[in-house]
C-alpha cells in the first residue's frame, strides 16, 4: 500500500488550492471530484427498475422470528428509508440483504440475480456496501488508509501480483489513493486525510465510514443509522451529504430513528413492526398512516386527551 503519510503535502496543498479557486474553477474541480467518486454511475438497470429486492424473506434464530415474510424493492436512484421501533427488525433485514446473516426462507436478489449463500466480500464486490450503528473503523490507521482500505475491496489484481509489486498492482494501488482523497473531499473531512481515525471528531469518523463504505464503489449503500449522536446542524449536512450522494448516481438504503430526517431525505418509506412490514409508500403518506402512527410515531395529539 502507498505510504499515505508520503501525501501530506499534498493534502494540505489541495485544501489551500480549493480555498482560493473562482466559483467556475470550484464547480469544475467539484465535477471532478464526483466523477472520480462515482466511475461506474452508469449501472446497467434503467433508472426506476428495481436494484434489489426482498421476496418473502423470514428470518428464525431459534423460536424467535426476526423478520417474517418480508417483501420489498429498492428502485435505482432512490432514497429508501428503512424505519419501525426498536425491535422491528431493522438492522436484521440490513443484515439478511448483507450477508451477515442468511434468510431462513425467502430471496434476497440484486439486478433480479439471488444472493443466495454468498460471502460478505462476495456481497460487497457485486455492489451492495454498508456502514454500522457502532463506527468501526480502523483507529490506527489514517483517514486515507481507511478509505484506501474500502478500495481493495474491488481490486482485481492477484496475490502474487501484489506480492511481486507488478505494473497493474501499482497501477490500482495510485488509483485506490487518488480516489480515497476525491471521497474524503467528497465528504468534506480532506483536510483530515493524515489524521488516525482514532483522532478524528465523532462526525468526522461517521463521514470517513460513509467515505469508506462508497470507496468500494458500491450500487446500493446501506446507511445504518447514520445520524446516531449528532446535533441538529450536523444532522442538517448529513441530510444533505445523502442527497449529493444520490445525485452523484448510488441508490441509498437509510435506517434512521430521527424521523424529521427520514421524512426530508427519502423518496420513499418501508415500516417494519415485530419483523413484519406494515406500510410502504411516499413520506407524506406514511406520516399520515394509522398503523405507523400507532407503532412508531405515538398517538395523535387529537387521540392523546
Amino acid at each position: 500500500m502507498t505510504d499515505p503519510n508520503d501525501q501530506t503535502g499534498e493534502v494540505g496543498g489541495l485544501v489551500a488550492e480549493v480555498a482560493h479557486m473562482t466559483a467556475q474553477q470550484r464547480a469544475d474541480h467539484e465535477a471532478e471530484v464526483a466523477e472520480a467518486v462515482a466511475p461506474d454511475r452508469e449501472i446497467g438497470v434503467e433508472v426506476g427498475a428495481t436494484l434489489l429486492e426482498l421476496r418473502d424473506v423470514t428470518l428464525r434464530f431459534g423460536g424467535l422470528t426476526a423478520l417474517d415474510s418480508v417483501s420489498f424493492g429498492i428502485r435505482r436512484g432512490e432514497i429508501l428509508g428503512l424505519i419501525g421501533p426498536n425491535g422491528a427488525g431493522k438492522t436484521t433485514c440490513f443484515n439478511a440483504m448483507t450477508g451477515v446473516y442468511r434468510p431462513t426462507s425467502g430471496r434476497v436478489l440484486l439486478e433480479d440475480k439471488p444472493l443466495g449463500k454468498a460471502t460478505r466480500h462476495k456481497i460487497t464486490q457485486r455492489g451492495i456496501a454498508r456502514t454500522f450503528q457502532n463506527i468501526r473503523l480502523f483507529g490506527e490507521m489514517t483517514a486515507l488508509e481507511n478509505v484506501v482500505v474500502g478500495a481493495d475491496a474491488r481490486a482485481k489484481t492477484s496475490v502474487l501480483g501484489a506480492l511481486l509489486r507488478l505494473p497493474r498492482h501499482h497501477h490500482e494501488e495510485q488509483h485506490a489513493v487518488d480516489r480515497a482523497m476525491a471521497l474524503l473531499e467528497f465528504v468534506g473531512i480532506a483536510d483530515r486525510a493524515a489524521d488516525k481515525a482514532k483522532n478524528l471528531p465523532y462526525g468526522y469518523q461517521r463521514r470517513l465510514e460513509i467515505a469508506r463504505a462508497l470507496a468500494t464503489e458500491p450500487k446500493l449503500l446501506c446507511l445504518d443509522e447514520p445520524a446516531a449522536g449528532f446535533n441538529p446542524a450536523e444532522k442538517e449536512d448529513l441530510m444533505e451529504l445523502i442527497r449529493r450522494i444520490r445525485s452523484d448516481g448510488y441508490t441509498v438504503l437509510l435506517i434512521e430513528h430521527d424521523m424529521k430526517l427520514v421524512m426530508g431525505v427519502t423518496d420513499r418509506i418501508v415500516v417494519l413492526e415485530f419483523g413484519k412490514k406494515i406500510a410502504d409508500g411516499l413520506p407524506a403518506e406514511i406520516r399520515e398512516n394509522p398503523a405507523v402512527i400507532a407503532a412508531y410515531l405515538g398517538v395523535p395529539d387529537d387521540d392523546a386527551a
